[in-house]
């Protein structure tokens, strides 16, 4: 049981790691990025 459990905890971080890849392939961070700096300028009212 112990041994399944490994196996899907470390297939997750494989996943995780290729989808975290590929989101910085294709220049995804910059959208995020661009999006949550306009979400804080507009907290503290300058945007």
């Amino acid at each position: 049981m112990a041994k399944n459990k490994r196996i899907i905890q470390w297939a997750l971080l494989a996943v995780s790691v290729v989808l975290i890849a590929a989101g910085f392939i294709d220049n995804g961070f910059r959208e995020v990025m661009t999006k949550a700096v306009m979400i804080c300028l507009e907290c503290i009212g300058i945007g």
